[in-house]
């Protein structure tokens, strides 16, 4: 990585973390805000949340295209500025059609923003340390919305409105520092996908479009894992797993919080361990071990419920569940995000990170719709959809390993093997050619962000 580079990642990183922090002052108390301080009831903080998912199936099927045409700066920065815009416009809505407006702008800024902050991250990394980028990208988020949760739970006051406003003016302000952040960002003039992937050459894979994305049975194999770990995951954190701990499990909302507090605790100290772990290792073996680990969670919250009469176990079994959920993610941080990106032909990165965002937003769309009723009620069934969609997750990444070059499945191992099978030559022949090569070197050309 060169000097450049590096300078790029911190800065993107710098930012992310940053607005991260900022969200995690309102993530938690959305619903409670809309519902109670603005009294505009359950179902109308429902659609709010529900509002955010909406508006990035809508924009994200043109975002990639944008970024592929314009760069990822300029998309990135307009996202910024729309998050923005729509958090302060939830803080000051007091109606139900101003809140439901703010809600959609505020998710079509935030589906934006993650495209086009990862396909910054691919400009700027290689295939050798891609992985790493962006497992340190999900570190410092989890990092930001664990401490901005942490310090907004000290200031949220629900008979105090002007406490919540508080928390989505640092919301609101924490966007623009993202924006200004990587507005100063220097990437490289063309994107630096160097492993080659199922859609063909680049020009042909640009004019193809969504033809040729559909084509590569790569990536169309990875999108249906992705729905289907997204669903099994993160769709059911604030919806079906939370109903049936508190129905089945009989477990508190102030132990929920807990359980979510160890989930993130997972991830913050277990992440950077992992990537060693990990990073040398066949991308589509870790996923596989990824959906035995849910397994086990899920069986684990499956316990809890049958156990409810002994709260202790309960409360041990379902906090165990969110620590295995956490031990999975930071496997999958350094292992899907770069896999995208090396599946892409490199002028269609935008696009690719576009659509598998938009597959992540069905799944979160869909799951909490499925997982909220049965979590609540349908406690057996639910436990066995879920076991079912995990060890799903291990059937399909066996399968995507057999669809991808050993390039794309272990990238890092692959580049040691080249490396090692280069021949050396005489020291004395070797010192020329370096000599030549230091002097007709010239650092990498960059573009001024903005």
């Amino acid at each position: 990585m060169t000097t450049a580079t590096g300078a790029a990642l911190r800065r993107i990183h710098t930012g992310n973390a940053l607005s991260a922090f900022g969200n995690g002052f309102t993530v938690p108390f959305m619903f409670i805000y809309v519902a109670q301080v603005r009294n505009l009831g359950a179902a109308a903080a429902g659609t709010v949340l529900a509002l955010f998912a909406v508006a990035a199936l809508v924009v994200l099927p043109f975002t990639g295209r944008v970024i592929d045409r314009r760069g990822p700066l300029p998309v990135a920065v307009a996202g910024t500025v729309l998050a923005s815009a729509g958090s302060l416009g939830i803080a000051f809505s007091e109606g139900t059609a101003a809140m439901y407006v703010s809600a959609a702008v505020f998710g079509a800024g935030l589906s934006v923003i993650q495209p086009a902050l990862a396909t910054m991250i691919v400009w700027s990394s290689t295939t050798a340390t891609r992985s790493r980028a962006f497992a340190t990208q999900f570190f410092l988020n989890n990092l930001g919305l664990g401490v901005g949760g942490l310090l907004g739970g000290l200031v949220v006051d629900t008979d105090r409105p002007s406490s919540f406003l508080l928390l989505f003016g640092i919301e609101s302000a924490m966007y623009l520092v993202l924006g200004a952040t990587v507005a100063t960002v220097r990437l490289p003039d063309a994107p630096r996908v160097e492993c080659p992937s199922h859609g063909g050459e680049d020009g042909t894979a640009a004019r193809g479009g969504l033809r040729a994305l559909l084509s590569d049975r790569a990536m169309v194999t990875l999108s249906a894992l992705g729905f289907v770990m997204f669903f099994a995951c993160y769709g059911q954190f604030e919806s079906g797993l939370s109903a049936y701990a508190v129905e089945a499990s009989r477990i508190s909302p102030a132990t929920l919080g807990v359980a979510l507090a160890a989930n993130t605790a997972v991830i913050v100290l277990a992440q950077f361990v992992v990537l060693r772990l990990v990073e040398r290792r066949r991308r589509s073996q870790v996923i596989a071990l990824v959906g035995l680990i849910w397994t086990v969670a899920w069986l684990a919250a499956g316990v809890s419920g049958l156990v409810a009469d002994r709260h202790a176990l309960a409360v041990a079994a379902i906090i165990s569940t969110y620590a295995l959920f956490g031990l999975g993610e930071a496997m999958l941080s350094p292992t899907v995000a770069p896999l995208v990106a090396d599946l892409a032909p490199a002028r269609m990165v935008g696009r690719y990170n576009s659509a598998f965002a938009l597959v992540k937003q069905l799944a979160l769309a869909i799951g909490p719709a499925v997982g909220g009723p049965m979590g609540a009620t349908l406690h057996g069934p639910y436990i066995v959809m879920l076991v079912l969609c995990s060890l799903g997750v291990t059937v399909l990444a066996l399968l995507l390993g057999r669809r991808l070059t050993a390039e794309q499945d272990n990238p890092l191992r692959a580049s040691l093997v080249v490396a090692a099978s280069v021949p050396v030559r005489p020291a004395e022949e070797a010192r020329p050619a370096a000599a030549v090569a230091v002097r007709s070197a010239e650092p990498a050309r960059t573009v001024r962000a903005g």
